[in-house]
């Protein structure tokens, strides 16, 4: 059935795994076996590996590092492309530029500016998902979203052709991009940051970070806030007025230090989040007349799609 995947795998090098734990490639520590993983370690490799899928039948599913992904208990059938630590480079452009690999994580790509006295992503510093991941969804944090510094971003689609789109062209919303609903996966990108002080820079990265872990329940898998914010609200709030806070089902919580994040708490299943999700959006519908919408990426069905 992946002849021609693993027949490419093999010539690129690249490594493959049948039968691969999700919870193993997603945050939230969640998820039954995919029947193949592939790590792409190149563009060409990965360009190879597309027009392999394509020539067996199959659309892969591309992560990166899955931290806003809740897999089901039940697996995955076909193809995961895993864009991990073989696909993660980043470089220096020049002219205050930096262009990363689509798994590079977003913490290293921090770092990496830090190291060239260059600021911007300061807010970034500690979300947990790759490069990648965090252009498709437009990742933010403390007012700075990921698509306020992009200058291109670099992507191929399922048939293996590349090409490249500007800011305008992606379409950077809160917590969305054009790429969410394409047929274009996310190679790279280059971003424009501002020459500043290195010191400060890390003071404001330290101070971030301090308060993710003050705030954040860093310590459990996740995938970070749970439902997007909804206009004139915040989701977390409404969720601790409802009186959800340390609600549980099975092993699945809402955290008792922030309401907007559910916790995998003690070996939850993707059951236990989803009904733990589907009882909070019920309830804060019913207290506050708000729909809260999943932040999370829902691979299958939500319970209130059925």
């Amino acid at each position: 059935m992946f002849d021609s995947i693993l027949s490419a795998a093999a010539q690129y090098g690249c490594k493959t795994e049948k039968n691969a734990p999700m919870s193993q490639y997603t945050t939230f520590r969640v998820g039954g076996p995919v029947e193949l993983l592939v790590e792409p370690n190149s563009v060409d490799a990965l360009e190879a590996l597309l027009k392999a899928a394509k020539n067996d039948g199959v659309k892969p599913l591309v992560i990166g590092k899955g931290s806003n992904l809740l897999v089901p208990d039940e697996g995955l059938k076909g193809v995961v492309f895993h864009m991990g630590d073989a696909f993660s480079d980043i470089t220096y452009a020049g002219n205050d530029m930096i262009k990363a690999q689509a798994g590079a994580t977003v913490i290293n790509l921090c770092r990496f500016a830090l190291d060239y006295s260059l600021s911007g992503l300061e807010f970034a510093y500690g979300i947990p998902g790759s490069v990648g991941g965090a252009v498709y969804m437009n990742a933010g944090a403390y007012g700075g979203e990921i698509g306020d510094s992009v200058v291109v971003v670099n992507h191929i689609d399922y048939d293996g052709n590349r090409g490249s789109w500007s800011p305008r062209q992606a379409g950077f919303s809160y917590r969305h991009s054009n790429y969410m609903d394409s047929d274009l996966i996310v190679t790279s990108v280059v971003v424009q940051l501002d020459k500043a002080n290195p010191e400060a820079i890390q003071m404001k990265m330290e101070n971030f970070m301090e308060r993710r872990r003050t705030k954040q329940p860093l310590e459990y898998g996740s995938a970070g806030s749970t439902f997007k914010r909804p206009e004139g609200y915040y989701a977390g709030a409404l969720i601790e007025q409802s009186g959800l806070k340390g609600k549980q089902i099975g092993g699945a919580q809402v955290s008792e230090k922030h309401a907007g994040f559910v916790i995998n708490k003690d070996n939850a299943t993707a059951k236990d989040v989803l009904d733990l999700m589907a009882f909070i959006r019920e309830t804060v519908q019913r207290e506050h007349g708000v729909t809260l919408e999943p932040e999370v990426r829902i691979l299958g069905d939500a319970p209130w799609n059925s």
